[in-house]
């Protein structure tokens, strides 16, 4: 088993878990990492501003991210 951290990240605020999770492989984790984003996304959706983006990583033991979901809301034009 492996450890890994979540960190969201919004603007200019990001924060990495201090606890970490345990996962048998890179495959359950990323399958954990969309679940948590599925539960998320549809609150954070609504109240994202204009030219923000949102961002949710999965990190290894050393901190350093392996996966990424971002959720980006930009004006064209």
């Amino acid at each position: 088993m492996s450890l890994y951290f979540f960190r969201i990240s919004h603007g200019r605020y990001s924060g990495a878990a201090d606890q970490p999770y345990e996962f048998v492989n890179r495959e359950s984790a990323w399958t954990e990492l969309t679940a948590v984003c599925a539960d998320l996304i549809g609150g954070i959706s609504r109240t994202l501003q204009e030219d923000a983006e949102w961002r949710m990583e999965l990190l290894d033991e050393a901190k350093q991210p392996i996966f990424r979901i971002r959720l980006v809301a930009e004006s064209i034009g």
